[in-house]
């Protein structure tokens, strides 16, 4: 069970994949240091489709940080000759621009073509025919190909994010997509569900559910709704937590007496212990080579951050600036250790340079109720939960806490999400 203070309360599940209820705009707010501005044309027949391909493109991209939007009120195609001293005019340096075509089939042709303003040539461009129900999905995809073609690393804007959802007594675990909309309910329950982690290859969510009165991990495929109880031993069982292979997790049990961590494999088999501390060992997060895990224990008197090798064996503290830090998250790359802090009543994000002996954590963010961090696959994102007029919503920010967006919610509180891998 997670260290930080939580309520639940009470009943049944059943898995089916319908959406979740009405979406709203995503909120974008602050100013990065530097932002490539680029114009996103309205794409030609574009709302034929149902769907606005140019304002999720732009949104993805400014949501990104590393882009800021020029207004324009064009509507140009890929076969457009753009007149770039117009541009420039603008303070564009980049330009998009695409069209929709509904084929006979009734699936839509998306083409859009890409240029760089400043040098007044092309970049590329894709075309693909798609189902009217991943109109959506390939405006991701092109947000991927232009954040990539321009600024050299992968983008995030077609993956997936989970998350769950309470409203009164039912609980919901829910798959959106990277941004917050189009959001599909996983697995509906009277009963608290906590922990959502993706596996590797993003086919399968493991959690914990307390429909048993208990809490019991399980592993649940995300495209057919079958799950396995991989962890429901005597005591409790929690805080799921997928090896990079994919192949086992790390879990915490109590069945020997106190809160410790086990290897468990991915449908249950050989449970191993790993820590044999006195004290709540939890919340474990694997480094990507999958030679660390980190870990919260408050084996120190209150809890902090710790590391240990993943095969096991004798653990370093990690955090010392004030009493309280859990909740690691780990970036792709290793480097960054994002965690909760507590400062007096306030929970808020931290961010601590692995790579630099001695520094210092630095403050992303300043709300007051901060929770569960969870870094997107590239590393440049970070997506968690914190409260707003009374209720907890989702938010995304940058590496450097400069851009923050407030993802769709509806009136249900939103917590504990986590960003899935790529490959979808």
């Amino acid at each position: 069970m997670p260290l930080k203070r939580r309520v639940f309360c009470a009943a049944t599940a059943a898995f089916i994949m319908v959406p979740a209820r009405a979406q709203f705009k995503v909120e974008i707010s602050g100013v990065g240091a530097t932002q490539l501005p680029i114009a996103i044309a309205r794409f030609r027949d574009e709302d034929k489709s149902g769907q606005s391909p140019s304002a999720i493109i732009r949104a993805d991209l400014e949501r990104s940080g590393a882009f800021r939007g020029v207004d324009n009120s064009a509507t140009l195609d890929e076969t457009s000759q753009p007149q770039f001293g117009e541009w420039r005019a603008r303070a564009a340096d980049a330009l998009a621009a695409g069209s929709i075509t509904r084929l006979a089939d009734g699936r839509f042709d998306i083409r859009f073509k890409l240029w760089d303003v400043v040098k007044g040539s092309e970049l590329g461009g894709q075309s693909r025919a798609v189902d009217g129900g991943e109109v959506r999905l390939e405006s991701h995809r092109i947000a991927d190909y232009i954040y990539e073609k321009l600024t050299g690393e992968k983008g995030v804007f077609s993956t997936r994010i989970a998350y769950v959802t309470r409203a009164g007594s039912r609980y919901t675990l829910t798959v959106a997509d990277a941004d917050g909309v189009n959001g599909q309910i996983a697995l509906n329950s009277t009963q608290p569900v906590i922990s959502p982690s993706w596996s590797p290859n993003g086919k399968e969510l493991a959690y914990v559910s307390f429909e048993k009165q208990k809490a019991v991990v399980y592993v649940h495929n995300v495209a057919t709704g079958e799950r396995r109880a991989i962890a429901d031993f005597r005591g409790s069982n929690s805080a799921p937590a997928w090896s990079p292979d994919g192949q086992s997790l790390a879990v915490t049990l109590s069945r020997d007496g106190g809160s410790q961590l086990f290897l468990i494999g991915k449908n249950g088999e050989n449970p191993r212990r790993i820590t044999t501390s006195q004290a709540i060992d939890t919340e474990s997060r694997f480094s990507a080579d999958g030679r660390w895990i980190y870990f919260t224990s408050d084996r120190g008197g209150g809890p902090q951050i710790y590391r240990m090798p993943a095969t096991g064996g004798s653990a370093e503290r990690i955090t010392f600036g004030g009493n309280y830090n859990i909740s690691a998250a780990l970036s792709p790359d290793g480097r960054t250790l994002v965690y909760v802090t507590r400062s007096g009543n306030a929970f808020r994000l931290m961010a601590l340079d692995l790579s630099s002996p001695g520094a210092q954590a630095v403050p992303l963010t300043d709300s007051a109720d901060d929770e569960h961090p969870s870094f997107a696959p590239n590393g440049r994102l970070l997506v968690y939960a914190t409260r707003m007029q009374g209720r907890s919503v989702l938010m995304t920010t940058t590496l450097d806490g400069k851009i923050k967006a407030r993802l769709p919610s509806t009136t249900a509180d939103l917590r504990e999400p986590v960003w899935g891998p790529y490959g979808r």
